[in-house]
């Protein structure tokens, strides 16, 4: 047994004379620049919540060879940035001894990186993005340069928009298909790698709104994890806020004033359909959404639909003008404090339009539905066979 002991410690001494003493406090990037031309320069970016800071530089070598060493206080992403030209995406922790290279002259920028497992990850993710992005511009492109083309060739103004209302019908279907298809396989990434900072950062991409569900799931199965990472933590922090008004959570109970200065109360609507719409005059989006609103109301309305609208106008009497030229004939209430109402602050608005479908029990069904989505989840919900 003591024979062994000796040899096991001998081979872990050459171990360490071999390949060195790996540093825990900082990580470090070795790197090679194949064909960089005049560029010199090489940055090191660092996320945080403004964005991305950039926190080193150094210049290339003859042989295009560069290194970085730095401390980080966690597991952060970084960007290695090419002159003012390419930019490659990272994640590393102290500890790290990572490794880089490209060649400028390929016009994909592809690169290696080894010595870092999450760095990998968020390569993989990249190129997922990457191979949607480019199918959605392109479906993009073709629409555009048929538009163009019809435009220039048509005379007749009428014709032209009849073609050109033709032409998105086509192209829409596509573009939403692949839009789809591309979110789908992010939500996969990221749910396949919820240990890894690279499924955290997949996921942001996505739009908040539309995929509220997924995002406060995605914050309750990662709380536990990068607790000294300030963007997950603020991410989870906000999801905690939000969860109580997401869909299958009742809607809290709230009391403000109608345009006619009476009380107006959600529990008003109790055993009721009643969408609670977030508007305002000064609203682009939302004026230009409220006819769509008006068309449904019409349709639903003797079928068990109720709106209340709460504007965030300040002006009573731009609000009222807003409500006569725009035909709302439901019922209106707000604070008139813009985004620092009562109402306002217990639902957690931060834009506008915003709106939230409750069901007879008080249970949030749907958020933030518009256009064709708010069609669809009416005709689903009023139209069910009996």
């Amino acid at each position: 047994m003591k024979k062994n002991f000796v040899v096991y410690c001998c081979i872990g001494l050459l171990a360490v004379l071999f390949y060195g003493c790996k540093d825990g406090s900082s990580f470090t990037i070795s790197g090679t620049v194949n064909n960089p031309g005049s560029i010199k320069k090489i940055y090191l970016f660092q996320g945080d919540s403004a964005g991305v800071t950039m926190i080193d530089s150094t210049s290339l070598g003859e042989d295009g060879r560069f290194k970085f060493k730095h401390q980080a206080p966690f597991v952060n992403l970084y960007d290695i940035r090419v002159g003012n030209r390419v930019v490659f995406d990272l994640i590393a922790k102290n500890g790290d001894d990572i490794t880089f290279s490209t060649n400028l002259s390929d016009t994909t920028h592809a690169y290696t990186i080894k010595g870092s497992d999450d760095s990998e990850k968020i390569k993989e993710f990249n190129r997922i993005y990457n191979v949607y992005t480019n199918k959605i511009n392109n479906i993009y492109n073709a629409y555009q340069a048929t538009a163009r083309d019809i435009t220039q060739q048509s005379r007749d103004t009428i014709v032209a928009r009849r073609r050109l209302d033709s032409l998105i019908s086509i192209f829409q279907p596509r573009y939403a298909k692949e839009t789809d298809t591309r979110d789908e396989e992010i939500l996969k990434f990221a749910e396949d790698n919820k240990s890894s900072l690279a499924g955290f950062f997949a996921l942001n991409v996505l739009d908040p709104i539309r995929y509220e569900q997924q995002f406060v799931a995605y914050a309750d199965n990662i709380k536990d994890k990068f607790k000294d990472n300030p963007a997950v933590q603020r991410f989870v922090r906000n999801m905690a806020l939000v969860a109580p008004l997401s869909v299958g959570h009742k809607a809290p109970e709230f009391t403000t004033s109608s345009i006619d200065d009476k009380p107006v109360k959600l529990s008003d609507y109790k055993g009721k359909y009643v969408l609670v719409d977030f508007w305002a005059s000064w609203c682009g989006p939302c004026r230009a959404e409220n006819p769509n609103v008006v068309k449904q109301y019409a349709i639903y309305k003797s079928k068990g639909l109720n709106i209340l609208g709460i504007s965030l106008d300040e002006n009573k009497n731009a609000w009222q003008a807003a409500i006569n030229h725009d035909k709302l004939t439901w019922r209106h209430a707000s604070d008139l404090k813009r985004f620092d109402g009562t109402t306002e602050v217990l639902y957690h608005i931060q834009a506008i339009p915003s709106n939230f479908m409750i069901d007879p029990s008080g249970t949030i069904v749907a958020k933030n539905i518009t256009g064709g989505d708010l069609e669809e989840f009416l005709n689903k919900t009023f139209n069910k066979p009996q």
